[in-house]
């Protein structure tokens, strides 16, 4: 496929070079001429200097041979009005736009507003609603890293730390079986030392090692128990910072988690002004996450979960790490800076959300052939856990999941059957009508989909 990325920051430049990576054909346009010098530097793509909205620049992109547009530039209005472009005069069949204003996000606007006959955008993705909408799920379970749900919520990706005290460090995969027969997990992938390992039966898992895997949703809370997390669920949460991710989280916190009480802690005062109008249900404090004395207002010492979501890396993880020192029991923190993650983990943060990971997760799930129903990335380098259904046209239809021919670096973590999730096993046989969660390393995704494309059919 061709596709043609509008803009290269850290979601464009990462959405580029996956793309480069699975050897697709990939042109990225950005009015920096610093950063199309690092994108002909480092990747295998093509770069255009220029702005994404000027017709003149996409034809020099080769629009009219794109099949899909991704516009992830920092203006919401240059994204919007590329598609508009793209579609009027390139016919570019799929058109994607990071669309970052709640104004324009806004239902009573947003349903007009995008649709072919106005501004022909076919998906919008707001990464602040994402980035809440993820911090919303992990906070479902205490103590996971991560926690997707997945097939209508039937099944739950969860990532977990092993630390000195988890209960089943050092012990054989295999013996999870034995020890705990009907618990329906799959562990489907250990990050070591910033190494991913898609674990045999054979392998151990070690103290330090974050651990992923697929599970049953209603075994979710003992197979935390069995990692050695039994932490409370948050019904006091402390929110810093009152911009669009802290508002999209409080009024999630609001509809979705009733009996969870939310506090905003927010430095500017317009800010908290706005966040007090547009969030009545939750108490907003004027003030820095930096002063204890605005922690202990906050109510600090009696907060299950303080999620830090400023722009700022630095006052998320000082703020996270005095909140832990005044008692808060839980802290999830927001990091734009990759680099700052794995070290931040060491420090006592708990759970570390990076906003780049999930958008391109968002635009991932719509990248992918087949259409793919879920993607989720771990990461960069870890890989990337998909959701899709069995087909009765499909070969893996009727096929035990030992003898399929699927390459390395592939494997199933559910499969779902009606109501009943099912625990796949070598000799587990894949059926027409099946969903499946599956989790894949890079290397394999570019062969996954084209296999799949072929005897897999997709939602």
């Amino acid at each position: 496929m061709k596709f043609l990325v509008c803009g290269a920051g850290q979601v464009g430049f990462h959405i580029a070079r996956q793309l480069s990576l699975e050897n697709h054909d990939v042109t990225v346009v950005d009015s920096s001429d610093q950063n199309v010098r690092l994108l002909r530097d480092t990747l295998d793509v093509q770069a255009v200097q220029g702005f994404a909205s000027n017709p003149d620049v996409l034809e020099r992109a080769s629009a009219s041979d794109a099949d899909m547009l991704i516009a992830v530039t920092q203006s919401d209005e240059v994204n919007m009005v590329a598609c508009q472009v793209a579609h009027s005069l390139f016919s570019v069949p799929m058109k994607i736009a990071r669309v970052r204003n709640r104004s324009y996000l806004q239902p009573v606007w947003a349903d007009d507003l995008f649709g072919r006959e106005n501004l022909p955008i076919d998906v919008v993705i707001s990464p602040e609603r994402e980035v809440a909408r993820a911090i919303s799920s992990d906070l479902v379970v205490p103590g996971a890293l991560d926690a997707i749900p997945m097939a209508d919520g039937k099944v739950r990706m969860i990532g977990v730390r092993c630390n000195d005290d988890c209960p089943v460090i050092n012990t054989p995969l295999r013996q999870l079986t034995g020890v705990f027969p009907d618990l329906s997990i799959v562990v489907v992938g250990i990050v070591r030392d910033g190494r991913t390992i898609v674990p045999s039966a054979e392998d151990e898992m070690l103290a330090g090692d974050d651990v992923y895997f697929i599970a049953d949703n209603e075994h979710v809370t003992r197979a935390m128990a069995v990692f050695g997390h039994e932490e409370r669920q948050a019904r006091r949460v402390i929110i810093v910072g009152g911009g669009n991710v802290g508002m999209f989280l409080a009024e999630m916190l609001r509809d979705d988690h009733p009996g969870v009480t939310t506090r905003i802690v927010e430095l500017h005062k317009e800010r908290a002004e706005l966040a007090a109008r547009r969030v009545p249900t939750a108490t907003v404090i004027n003030g820095s996450a930096l002063d204890p004395e605005i922690l202990e207002e906050a109510g600090v010492g009696n907060t299950e979960a303080i999620v830090a979501v400023t722009n700022d890396d630095e006052t998320n993880i000082l703020g996270s790490l005095l909140a832990k020192r005044h008692g808060a029991q839980r802290a999830i923190t927001l990091i734009n800076e990759t680099n700052y993650s794995p070290l931040v983990t060491t420090l006592g943060i708990d759970a570390v959300i990076g906003p780049r990971s999930i958008t391109a997760s968002t635009i991932l799930q719509h990248v992918r052939r087949g259409r793919i129903r879920k993607v989720h990335s771990l990461g960069e380098h870890l890989g990337e856990v998909m959701e899709a259904d069995i087909l009765e046209t499909s070969s893996l239809a009727g096929v035990a999941i030992g003898k399929m021919d699927l390459p390395e670096g592939v494997m199933f973590g559910a499969i779902v059957r009606g109501d009943r999730v099912i625990t796949p096993r070598s000799g587990s046989v894949v059926e027409k009508d099946d969903r499946v969660v599956i989790f894949v390393r890079p290397s394999a995704v570019r062969e996954v989909e084209r296999r799949f494309t072929v005897s897999l059919e997709f939602f």
